[in-house]
């Protein structure tokens, strides 16, 4: 069985993004040589990826002119794209979902024996949390306070319970947080 993995970078007051959509060149603070590697095990791992609308447009405009042993992964690793649109911005590998994301990703997780990695996609982060199918998260704590960003695990209903499994600095002062999901209360 696959276990689905959420991969986001993550402001010390819990922002995912800026204030305005797509501000992310913090996440400058904590790219470099340690991220590359942490980025391509995660790929080297997966069997796919899973991307809301927002999320998969961003990456499709950058990663296929990109070049590097991670632009190879991402170029070439299967994505699934959940959005109500009719066609999304061409790349490799994609699958576009117009079903119901639950269903589609309770089913990913019966194929395949790797991992399935949600890279941003705060939307349909939140909810496959709601509906308990994360079996990780990983976050890259970023040492900054936004003050005035989006956060990442806001207005979700009741709470989760995560036991750390491990917690690796970054000579860049970031902190990469991995967790698994041990149990839900209420909500």
């Amino acid at each position: 069985m696959s276990r689905l993995i959420m991969w986001n970078l993550m402001s010390l007051d819990g922002a995912f993004e800026g204030a305005t959509k797509w501000d992310i060149s913090w996440f400058d603070l904590v790219r470099g040589k340690e991220f590359e590697r942490f980025s391509i095990e995660q790929l080297r791992s997966a069997d796919r990826l899973l991307f809301g609308r927002v999320t998969y447009e961003g990456m499709a405009a950058y990663w296929p002119k990109a070049s590097g042993e991670d632009a190879e992964f991402m170029n070439s690793i299967p994505k699934f794209v959940f959005t109500h649109a009719a066609s999304v911005t061409p790349w490799n590998n994609v699958t576009l979902v117009n079903e119901d994301a639950i269903d589609v990703v309770r089913r990913l997780k019966q194929q395949g024996n790797r991992n399935s990695f949600v890279f941003g996609s705060a939307k349909l982060s939140k909810s496959l949390i709601e509906h308990d199918l994360f079996d990780e998260y990983r976050l890259l704590l970023t040492p900054i306070i936004l003050s005035d960003g989006k956060p990442l695990f806001g207005g979700l209903a009741g709470r989760r319970t995560l036991r750390l499994l491990e917690a690796r600095t970054l000579s860049s002062g970031g902190v990469i947080l991995r967790y698994e999901a041990v149990g839900h209360q209420g909500g």
